[in-house]
């Protein structure tokens, strides 16, 4: 399942698609609030968002290929 951070926890997406989508709505927005004079350029372009493979386990809990686990926020 593809992912992408929201703060420090992985986001999962359906699709990976999906998750490239919501980084691209991300950056747009980011995009518009330096057009409109609230953001610096370089703020603006810059992401650290990125889509990474995750597995999702029973218990709703999420593992990265490095190894980390991630329990369920509720």
């Amino acid at each position: 399942m593809p992912a992408c951070y929201e703060g420090d926890y992985p986001v999962v997406f359906t699709t990976e698609l999906e998750a490239q989508r919501e980084i691209a709505d991300n950056q747009l927005i980011r995009i518009q609030q330096f057009l409109d004079g609230e953001r610096d350029f370089n703020d603006a372009i810059v992401t650290d968002e990125f889509v990474l493979p995750v597995d999702v386990w029973p218990d709703s809990s999420i593992s990265i290929e490095d190894g980390r686990v991630f329990g369920k926020i509720e």
